[in-house]
Formats: C-alpha cells, sequence, structure tokens
C-alpha cells in the first residue's frame, strides 16, 4: 500500500492539469485483454482527463487482484498504463503433514497450480493448517511458509509443517452417575481415559480431540435417554491441561434424573392411507416400558417405510413426545403427513463408461411407471452392490411433481477383469509358473468368464469357465466349466479331468436355486498299494463320478466383495452314483453374517461371522478324494491348505491322510480401514474348526492372524498371515496365503 500511495501522489503530480488523450497504450499486461482493459476505463481517446479520472483508473486496475505494481506515464497526450503482475503458482507443497492425502491438502490449502501468489491466501491455508491440527488435539504447531521463485518467473510455495504435541487424557471423572455404568460412555464418547497399552487395538489412547469436546456431552445425554432418563444433563467437561507434558485431566458433572415409562403410544394420520394396527405392529417401543430414544427413531423410521412401501415417497414422520413430569411418564406421538403418491416417471444411469444399461436395469426393483417403494429402492441398490460390477453406487430421488420423480442411478464402475502372469520357487514344489485371464463382466456383458494355467513340478491344473447369471436378461443363469488337473502330496499324486454343465433360477430378489450335473475322471499316481492297509486300498484305485448338486442361496447383502450389512447362506447336496464308481450324499452349509458397527465406534469397521458345515453319507462308495480336509483358506487358516485330516497307518507305519466324513470350522473377524487413500483394509481374525471320520471331536485345530484387503487397480487382493492354534506334531503350518477377485 505504501508504494500504491506514492504511485497515486506521483500520478497527481503528473496530471495536475487537464489533457486530451490522444493514444491509449498497454504494458506487461497479461490477465485482462486489451479490448477489456479499455472498457473498464471511464475514458477514451479523444476526451480529456484530469487527476480524479486517472486516479479513479488506477484503482479500477490494481482491484483486480492480477497486479504487484502499476504506473501511469503520459507523454504529450499519450497515456501509456505499465503493469507488473503478480507471479503464477507453478508448484505447491505441504511437508510434514498428511503429505500423502491429496485431498486434504487440496482442502486445507485451498490453492491450485496456475493461480496467482496472494499472500492474504497464504497465510488463511496457513491459518486452516494450524486450525486443523488443534482439531486433532494437536497444541504448539507451527507453519512456515516458504517460497522461491524459479527462473521461469513462476513461484514455489511450500508450506512447511511441525506437529506439535498432542494432549493425552490421564484421567477422566464422572460425577453424578449411578444409573449407569461409567464405562458405558466408552461406547459413544471421543475423548476417552488413556489405558494401558492404549496403542493396541481396542484400547483407549487417551488422545483428546478438541472439535468433539463440545459433542461428547450430547452422547452421554443421547445414551442416558436410551435407558429411559429424558430429564438427564450433562455438563460441558471440566478440563485441566498440564503444557509442561501435554497431559489433561476431565471431568463431568451428570444430573441423571428419573426414568420415564411410556404411558401411552399415539398415531394421527393426516389422512388415513393405512390402518393405525399395521403400523402399531411395526413399532418395537411397549406401553409400560422404560423408553429407548433409539428406537423410538427407529420406530418412527419403520413407520416411514411402511407408508413409503405404499407409494407416498414423501411422507412425513414428525415423532413428538408429552412428558409428565410428575409421574416420570412419556406419551408418544407419532404424526404422519403422507402426501400424495408417487409414481417413477424415468430411470437414468449415469457412471456406467463399459457396463451395459440393461445390465444395470435389471437389478432394479422400480421402472418407469411403477408406483414408488421404499424397500424396492434400498433393495435395488443392495442388487447393483451385490453384482460385484461397480465400486459404488446411488440411487438419487429426483423429485418432479408432488406425484412423479426420476431415479438417477450413480454407478462407479469396479476392476473386474484382470491378466495375471506370476512364477515363483518353493524348496517343497520347485519352479512354479502361472497364467490367468478372468472377468466378472466381460465387455459389461454381466458375462463371467475365466482361463486358468498352472505349473510346477508338482503341480499341473488348466481350467476354462464361463458363467451368466441372467440367461437373455431373465431370471435363469447358465454356467460351464472344463478342467485338467494333477496334484503331487507326500503321500500320493491325483490326476483329475471334469466337466460341469448348470443352471439356475432367482426365485425371489435374495433366494437363487442352482442344479448342476458334473463328470470327472480321477487317478492317483506315485503310490504303492502295498504299502496301504488292505481294507483301505479301495480308496486309492482310480475312480469315475457322474453325479448332480441340487442347491439354494440366500443373499441379502449390500456388496459382493466388501459388504457391511445383511447375511448370506447357502445349501447344497451333491448325489454322485448316476453312473460311474463313486457312490455317496455330500451336503454342504455355509452362512456368512455382515456386520458394519461404524455408528457404534465411530469409524468403518465391520465385524464378520463364517461358519461351514459339510456332511458325507456312504451310499456304496467314497473316493479319498471326495472326502473332506481342513486347513488354509476357507477353513483353519495357520494350517496348509489340506492338511487337516483323519490318518491311519500303512504297512510301512507312515500315517497317511484318509479324510473325514464331517467337518465343521468357522471364523470371526473385523475389518477396519488400514489406507483409506488406497482403499487398504486390515483385518484380524479367529478360525477354529472340526474334522472327523464319525464325529467331530476327533481333530479340533484354530488359527489366527491377519491380513491386509486391498481394491489394487486389477481387483481386490487379500494377504493373510497366520498362526496356528493347538499345533502337534506332524502337523504342517503355514503362515502366508493370499487370495485375488474373493469376496472379504
Amino acid at each position: 500500500m505504501k508504494l500504491f500511495s506514492i504511485l497515486l501522489l506521483l500520478s497527481t503530480l503528473l496530471f495536475s492539469n487537464e489533457r486530451i488523450v490522444k493514444e491509449i497504450n498497454f504494458e506487461g499486461m497479461v490477465h485482462i485483454s486489451e479490448s477489456v482493459a479499455l472498457r473498464m476505463l471511464d475514458f477514451k481517446v479523444g476526451d480529456t482527463v484530469d487527476d480524479k479520472t486517472l486516479n479513479e483508473a488506477f484503482k479500477k486496475y490494481y482491484k483486480q487482484g492480477y497486479f504487484k505494481d502499476l504506473l501511469i506515464l503520459e507523454d504529450n497526450g499519450v497515456l501509456t498504463f505499465k503493469f507488473v503482475e503478480k507471479p503464477v503458482i507453478s508448484k505447491i507443497e505441504m511437508k510434514g503433514y498428511k503429505e500423502d492425502d491429496e485431498e486434504v491438502q487440496a482442502s486445507l490449502l485451498q490453492i491450485k497450480k496456475g493461480m496467482l501468489y496472494d499472500e492474504k491466501k497464504l497465510e488463511a491455508a496457513k491459518t486452516r493448517i494450524i486450525n486443523a491440527l488443534s482439531q486433532e488435539g494437536k497444541i504448539d504447531s507451527v507453519v512456515e511458509i516458504e517460497t522461491t521463485l524459479l527462473e521461469n518467473g513462476s513461484m514455489k510455495v511450500t508450506f512447511l509443517v511441525n506437529e506439535g504435541e498432542t494432549i493425552i487424557i490421564q484421567k477422566l471423572d464422572y460425577y453424578g452417575v449411578e444409573g449407569l455404568k461409567p464405562s458405558e460412555f466408552n461406547t459413544v464418547i471421543a475423548n476417552k481415559e488413556h489405558q494401558w497399552a492404549g496403542w493396541f487395538f481396542g484400547r483407549n489412547d487417551g488422545k483428546m480431540a478438541l472439535e468433539q469436546l463440545s459433542y461428547d456431552p450430547l452422547r452421554i445425554r443421547d445414551l442416558y435417554m436410551q435407558f429411559g432418563y429424558l430429564d438427564a444433563k450433562i455438563d460441558e467437561p471440566f478440563v485441566r491441561v498440564d503444557f509442561d507434558h501435554y497431559s489433561a485431566q476431565m471431568s463431568y458433572q451428570v444430573d441423571e434424573g428419573e426414568v420415564y415409562f411410556i404411558e401411552n403410544i399415539k398415531l394421527f394420520q393426516q389422512k388415513k392411507v393405512i390402518s393405525d394396527e399395521i403400523l402399531y405392529d411395526v413399532l418395537n417401543l411397549k406401553v409400560n416400558e422404560a423408553f429407548n430414544i433409539q428406537t423410538f427413531r427407529d420406530d418412527s423410521e419403520r413407520i416411514k417405510t411402511k407408508i413409503a412401501d405404499l407409494g407416498y415417497a414423501f411422507v412425513q414422520v414428525l415423532p413428538d413426545l408429552q412428558k409428565d413430569e410428575v409421574n416420570h411418564t412419556v406419551n408418544v406421538i407419532y404424526k404422519i403427513i403422507p402426501g400424495n403418491k408417487v409414481f417413477i416417471r424415468n430411470v437414468i444411469i449415469e457412471g456406467n463408461n463399459r457396463t451395459l444399461d440393461r445390465i444395470i436395469r435389471r437389478e432394479l426393483f422400480l421402472a418407469p411407471g411403477d408406483l414408488y417403494n421404499l424397500t424396492d429402492l434400498r433393495d435395488s441398490r443392495n442388487a447393483i452392490g451385490r453384482s460385484g460390477y461397480f465400486e459404488t453406487n446411488t440411487v438419487e430421488e429426483k423429485r418432479i411433481t408432488d406425484s412423479l420423480m426420476d431415479l438417477v442411478v450413480k454407478v462407479k464402475e469396479a476392476p473386474t477383469g484382470n491378466i495375471q502372469l506370476g512364477g515363483g520357487y518353493g524348496s517343497y514344489g520347485g519352479l512354479l509358473l502361472s497364467a490367468s485371464i478372468t472377468d466378472r463382466n466381460i465387455w459389461g456383458s454381466g458375462i463371467n468368464m475365466g482361463v486358468n494355467i498352472e505349473h510346477s513340478e508338482l503341480t499341473q491344473s488348466y481350467s476354462f469357465n464361463i458363467s451368466n447369471p441372467h440367461l437373455n436378461d431373465s431370471d435363469f443363469s447358465g454356467n460351464f466349466s472344463i478342467y485338467k488337473s494333477r496334484y503331487a502330496y507326500n503321500d500320493y499324486s491325483v490326476a483329475s479331468d471334469g466337466i460341469t454343465v448348470g443352471t439356475g433360477h432367482r426365485f425371489t430378489r435374495y433366494i437363487t436355486g442352482y442344479m448342476s450335473y458334473g463328470y470327472s475322471a480321477t487317478k492317483y499316481e506315485d503310490i504303492d498299494l502295498a504299502t496301504i492297509q488292505p481294507d483301505n486300498r479301495i480308496f486309492f484305485e482310480s475312480y469315475n463320478k457322474s453325479a448332480v448338486t441340487l442347491s439354494a442361496n440366500f443373499d441379502n447383502t449390500d456388496d459382493y466383495y466388501l459388504p457391511r450389512i445383511g447375511f448370506s447362506a447357502t445349501q447344497s447336496f451333491e448325489r454322485a452314483g448316476l453312473g460311474g464308481e463313486a457312490d455317496f450324499l455330500k451336503s454342504r452349509t455355509s452362512f456368512n453374517k455382515y456386520y458394519g458397527i461404524e455408528d457404534l465406534i465411530g469409524f468403518d469397521a465391520i465385524f464378520r461371522y463364517k461358519a461351514r458345515y459339510s456332511f458325507l453319507a456312504d451310499t456304496g462308495y467314497i473316493p479319498l478324494a471326495e472326502r473332506f480336509y481342513m486347513g488354509g483358506l476357507g477353513s483353519v487358516r495357520g494350517y496348509e491348505s489340506y492338511s487337516l485330516s483323519p490318518r491311519e497307518e500303512n504297512i510301512n507305519g507312515e500315517l497317511i491322510r484318509i479324510g473325514g466324513k464331517q467337518t465343521f470350522s468357522n471364523s470371526a473377524e473385523v475389518s477396519f480401514p488400514l489406507v483409506p487413500k488406497a482403499k487398504m483394509r486390515l483385518t484380524t481374525f479367529v478360525d477354529w474348526g472340526f474334522i472327523g471320520q464319525h464325529d467331530l471331536t476327533e481333530i479340533s485345530k484354530g488359527g489366527y492372524g491377519a491380513a491386509i484387503e486391498w481394491f489394487s487397480p486389477v481387483g481386490p487382493i487379500q494377504l493373510i498371515y497366520a498362526l496356528p492354534l493347538n499345533f502337534e506334531d506332524g502337523d504342517r503350518e503355514s503362515n502366508f496365503e493370499f487370495t485375488m477377485g474373493q469376496r472379504f
């Protein structure tokens, strides 16, 4: 501004007298064209100007923000405006904080390449960085701005961040708490007392989150209201900070009040569209029970869903409470404004650059002309997610009129195909080469096709498969596969050739049935039958299998690869004996439950429970290869694949695997974000399984460990590290495994 004042004074002295403008010139101007600059002036060639007119022109140009210096020169009526523009920022960096998170950097800096250098904007960015660090509980943070003028005249700006210290909550007290346990508050609050080994998963590290301090009393009060304490009052926390040691002590003063019980539940429909009895049936709040604010909210949502399923897309449910503070009772009231019935005018698909529109539309349970249904809308979202073709999907409701809406389906396509070439060397298997081409959505058609080749000194495997989940866009599916393999185990080798063809039908949006026929020929090699007990030699004889498999599947999850809600269950029966030597009945049952617990703990964690039970009934002849084996993926991680099995001694006294007729395994997993930007998650797990010839108590083994789940550019990859439990001499341990393209 000092320079501005000097130049303004100089201009005033130069133009103290009026002059006629003969010519107007501009020098050093880049961001504004000459034609625009001329239009900004209040005069033109031929006009008479004085010092006031020129001063106004000076100010107008300067306010544009493009110029660092500006000078007006006059020579016998020729005006020359000389500009010195601000340099352009060609490079911007932030070091010491969120260096690998471009999204956060963009939000904090709000400065992009190509912008003009502006000190005010730089200082504003500096303030935002310090505020962000403060919100994370870090104090005494320092941010310095380093600028470098490059040879091309542009500017490089670097924000050097020195993160301050984090305040650790060493003590957290509650006064006035009687009805609830203080430990229960840890399930809802963000600022928790430091626990020993707080760095370990599931423990509290005690780091103060300043931005959450004002919300924690509300969370505690909400928890009280879930137990009927409608008058509960929680004061703002009293915080004492020791800045020398960066520690803090906190306390809350709580006035619990009394528990309120429900005296009555009332429904008021502005327009009668459904029987009150039907709505009462969906409510979980009950008269004479303690009030629960969470159930109150859920009941409101259930009422909304029930009415919206009748076509009332814009229904409003206005919940209210009438408290009797003397008797500590409450009347629960729901006022319902249904609005008009709404029909779907159009369904618009966006974001599918590869997948055909019809592949998405066949997963939708609403179409143009249909009456709106909220449950159908939610199920459509989940069905699109279960297809596995998309990373994310949303279905937006675009209101057209009070009785018409458009549905806008927005998808982000996921990588469904990949080409892999790999190799490796192991002391047991020697050199391994593998190649595969797979695509779950080939050419965007929804057809799944794959070719796999694997070759090593001990393993040769070749397979081709193709399947279509919706033949001709119908509810029927079809699949075909052919394979040839040879596996060399420690005690024998197995060579198999086979072919499978099948079809299925989707009976409901959650239930699908399948029927398939398979034929295979299996031959045992590299085994000396003379060393096998006479009663067991039949198990190592070559055989053919001709079998029909019937199965049913239920799946109401919300995503194919990473479900957060719902469960899936499958039951299959395989009957072999329709020709060929193999003659048995095999039953397989699986159950997977997924539960996202973000609402409970504040971040995107997922709990999973998986169980599998299989049973073999001997109706004639059960070959060794058709029996059950545990270990590895899908059963008990930490043990070598298929290594857990009942065994019998051969004539030489060596133990050989003979497989089991029953097996049960289950696992509990918790998955949470590891590197969200890279779509990488960490999962901890515990497996336990049982297997036996006659009952499940013969062999009992477990395993535990951790896995990295990564949505890589070539598809989902899981890297697993596991350790065995109940390990015994003779068991085969396997610590590392990986999968690709499978559901987590």
